[in-house]
C-alpha cells in the first residue's frame, strides 16, 4: 500500500518543486541564506539570539531553520500560516494559536492538512472527515469523538478502519465484521462481546477464527473442534470442557492428539496455549 511522502521527504524535493498558483513575489526569489539587515527580526529578535541566519530563521525556504526559528518565537507562528512555502505553512500550525489553526482546513497541501488534524480541537474534527489525504483520515481515525467514528467505517483504507476498529462503540461494531481486511475482522474479534464472536465462526482467515475459539462462548468453541486449520482446532481444544475432547484424541495432528491427552490426564498446560488471544502479536 502507498502512502503520501512524508513531510521530510518533501523537505528533500522542494527544490524542484513549482511554487504555488497564487498571487505575489515569486517563491524562488528568496536566498538559500537570509540578509539580515533589512530583516524585520532584526531589532527585536536578532539583537538578542531569537534568530541566527544559521541556526534559526524563517526568511529563506528551509523547514528546519522555521522550525527552529519559530520554536524560539511562537508569537509569530500565526503570520506564516498563509505563507507561500507549504512546509513554513505546515510547521507554523504546530505553534500558532489553536483559534486560528482552522483557516487551514482546506489547505491545498496535504502536509499542512496533516498538521492541523493533529492540533485541531476535537470538536472541530468532523469537518476534515473525507480529507482526500490518508494520513489526515489516519489521525482523525485516532482522535475523533467516538459518536463520530461511524463516518470512517467505509473508508478506502484499512489502516484508517483499523483504527476505528479498536475504538468504535461496541455497539457499531458488528459493522465491520465481514471488512475485507483480516486485521480489521482481527481487531474485531478481539473486542465483540463473547456472544457476537458466532459472526467471525466462519471467518475466511484462520487467525480470526483462532480468536474467536479462544473468546467465544461454549457453542462457538464446540462448534470450531471441527475447524479445517489445525491451529484454530488446537485453540478450541485448549478451551472447551473436557468431555467434548473425545473425538480430537485421533486428530490427524500430533500436537493436538499430545494437547488432548495432557488435558485429560490433568497436566498444566504451557502458557503460551492458555492465552486469550494467541495472535496479539502476529
Amino acid at each position: 500500500m502507498s502512502s503520501s511522502p512524508s513531510m521530510t521527504e518533501r523537505a528533500a524535493q522542494h527544490m524542484v518543486r513549482p511554487p504555488p498558483p497564487v498571487a505575489g513575489p515569486a517563491l524562488e526569489a528568496v536566498p538559500a541564506l537570509a540578509r539580515c539587515e533589512n530583516c524585520p527580526h532584526r531589532a527585536e529578535r536578532f539583537a538578542v539570539g531569537r534568530c541566527t541566519p544559521q541556526n534559526a530563521c524563517i526568511q529563506v525556504r528551509n523547514g528546519r531553520l522555521n522550525d527552529a526559528f519559530l520554536s524560539r518565537n511562537p508569537e509569530c507562528a500565526e503570520d506564516c500560516l498563509h505563507d507561500l512555502f507549504w512546509e513554513r505553512r505546515a510547521i507554523a500550525v504546530r505553534y500558532a494559536p489553536l483559534e486560528s489553526v482552522s483557516s487551514l482546513i482546506n489547505d491545498p497541501d496535504e502536509v499542512v492538512r496533516r498538521a492541523v488534524a493533529s492540533r485541531l480541537p476535537v470538536a472541530e474534527l468532523p469537518a476534515l472527515i473525507g480529507d482526500p489525504d490518508r494520513e489526515v483520515r489516519v489521525t482523525l481515525a485516532s482522535r475523533l469523538p467516538a459518536e463520530h467514528l461511524s463516518a470512517l467505517i467505509e473508508d478506502s483504507d484499512y489502516l484508517v478502519r483499523l483504527l476505528v476498529a479498536q475504538r468504535l462503540p461496541l455497539g457499531e461494531l458488528r459493522r465491520l465484521a465481514h471488512d475485507s481486511d483480516s486485521e480489521v475482522r482481527k481487531a474485531v474479534a478481539r473486542r465483540l462481546p463473547a456472544f457476537a464472536l458466532r459472526l467471525l465462526r466462519d471467518d475466511p482467515e484462520p487467525q480470526v477464527r483462532t480468536i474467536v475459539a479462544s473468546r467465544g462462548l461454549l457453542e462457538t468453541r464446540v462448534g470450531l473442534l471441527n475447524d479445517p486449520d489445525w491451529l484454530v482446532r488446537l485453540r478450541a481444544a485448549v478451551r472447551v470442557p473436557l468431555e467434548y475432547l473425545a473425538p480430537l484424541a485421533d486428530d490427524p495432528e500430533e500436537d493436538i492428539r499430545n494437547l488432548v491427552a495432557r488435558r485429560l490426564a490433568g497436566d498444566p498446560l504451557d502458557n503460551d496455549l492458555d492465552e486469550d488471544d494467541p495472535c496479539s502479536s502476529s
